[in-house]
């Protein structure tokens, strides 16, 4: 069997099997084996993708190459470390009787379910799966965000739901629009909706179809981004659902909708033969990131606020891939890896602060370096890197992003440095008393598993010191892939 059958077959399995079994004692370590077998799979299939070039499978439902196999392989390694650390998370929510056994099914259950439908969305040539894998994952996430059973949580599941679902079907219809302009090529054919054959005739295709098409298809797939004005389900799904799925949330399934997006821009740019698509980008960026490090600064639920940084950053790797050309392209595809890294390592420290203080409110955390000092050591060593400081491998993205602009359009380099320092102090008005104030009385340590986080933040400060060979190498066979041509 290959390697990108059993990154698909493993998680599907999976989530079949939790399903039945996922409130045994054992389901966290079940649930953690199977993200190790699809860890491996997916290295495996990184592996012969990198040294014999890109599959496509036969019927051509499925093509890898090099932009999206490191992403499968970013995944499924999210996946392994935050399965890791969920286990005695979830035990803890056990415990504390927040999830009964029922629920404890559903959760192994959809999160397997959720790694299947981003390994599905990332591999398919038909962008008609695309959308269906996308939808899966609205499903398998609403599932886990109302999983308290909390009005605050359902009504966190509903929103995202609805504005969701709005947004997927406005994707539909560009969708829709994509496959009416290919059929005036290839009539009566069944390969309209692929995405390997359109690219291949990307220049021939109508670009007034192909310019409404990427309108629907970037506000659509935008919304699960959680680009502004289409942010508002973001940050309630954070704060309500488990904290294991805000880490896969933020590392995992922005990045596969923003992943969505570029692979249309490629179809669109030759198509349209201008930039209209990538100023499209820059501007929604541009508006995300603005406002999400305003708002940074209103926040009193600490996962709130990070949801929020999450959609600064996400609107940065959107304004990037706008820009286009090779050093932004590498600058935005290495900033997905190091934001992923990064934003789920702060989500797991999160949980157990969280657990430390008995809430998530920002001004009930307090004394954690003095409560349980790797937990607020960890905390704040992974803000400062989210907040773009050196060595750590943020800052050499946003430095590669920077640059890329100022050759560009300097004038956007002012509102992007100003943003940055709203941010950091949004940031970090409110960590520093959460890390080094005086704990309450009573307060005492969590059992805590640290070592994911530890582990992605080494990961991180070594990107950010010196990117290894291969990755270089592989970041820029996908920068010739998406735009032409490459960094070195």
């Amino acid at each position: 069997m290959s390697a990108l059958s059993l990154c698909l077959l493993l998680p599907l399995i999976g989530t079949l099997l939790l399903a039945l079994i996922g409130h045994w004692r054992n389901a966290g370590l079940l649930n953690s084996l199977f993200c190790l077998a699809t860890f491996v799979a997916a290295l495996q299939l990184a592996v012969n993708i990198f040294e014999h070039g890109p599959l496509l499978s036969s019927g051509k439902l499925f093509y890898v190459d090099a932009f999206n196999v490191y992403l499968i392989l970013l995944n499924a390694f999210v996946g392994l470390t935050t399965s890791i650390f969920s286990g005695p998370y979830m035990a803890h929510e056990v415990k504390i009787g927040r999830v009964d056994d029922g629920r404890m099914r559903l959760y192994h259950a959809m999160f397997q379910g959720f790694l299947f439908t981003m390994l599905l969305a990332l591999s398919t040539n038909n962008l008609g799966i695309l959308w269906v894998s996308i939808e899966g994952a609205t499903l398998a996430t609403v599932l886990l965000v109302s999983l308290y059973r909390t009005p605050e949580a359902i009504e966190a599941g509903w929103k995202y739901f609805i504005l969701c679902g709005v947004g997927i079907a406005q994707a539909l219809f560009g969708t829709v629009l994509i496959y009416f302009a290919a059929e005036k090529i290839f009539p009566e054919s069944d390969e309209t909706l692929l995405w390997s054959v359109l690219h291949e005739h990307a220049s021939e295709l109508e670009p007034a179809v192909l310019t409404i098409a990427f309108a629907f298809l970037l506000v659509g797939y935008g919304t699960k981004v959680g680009l502004v004005p289409l942010h508002n389900w973001l940050p309630d799904a954070h704060s309500e659902g488990p904290t294991p799925m805000s880490a896969i949330l933020s590392g995992l399934l922005l990045n596969i909708a923003l992943y969505a997006v570029v692979r249309f821009k490629m179809i669109v740019d030759p198509a349209l033969g201008n930039q209209l698509a990538g100023q499209m980008m820059m501007g929604f960026g541009l508006l995300s990131f603005t406002v999400a490090s305003l708002l940074l600064h209103h926040q009193r639920d600490v996962k709130r606020m990070y949801a929020y940084s999450s959609i600064e950053h996400m609107g940065l790797m959107t304004f990037a891939f706008g820009i286009g050309g090779p050093l932004a392209t590498f600058g935005a595809l290495l900033h997905m890896i190091v934001h992923s890294l990064t934003k789920s390592s702060i989500f797991v420290t999160v949980g157990h602060a969280a657990h430390i203080a008995g809430t998530q409110n920002i001004a009930s955390i307090r004394g954690l370096i003095k409560t349980q000092p790797l937990v607020g050591w960890c905390l704040l060593i992974a803000t400062v890197a989210i907040a773009g400081f050196p060595p750590f491998g943020v800052f050499t993205s946003e430095f590669l992003l920077f640059t890329a602009t100022m050759k560009s359009w300097p004038w956007l380099v002012i509102p992007l440095l100003s943003g940055l320092v709203i941010a950091f102090t949004g940031l970090f008005r409110h960590i520093q008393p959460m890390v080094f104030g005086e704990p309450p009385a009573g307060q005492v340590a969590v059992p805590a598993n640290m070592w994911p986080v530890i582990l992605h933040l080494l990961l991180v400060l070594l990107l950010g010191i010196s990117i290894p060979g291969v990755l270089v190498d592989w970041l820029n066979q996908a920068t010739i892939m998406v735009v032409g041509k490459g960094v070195l």
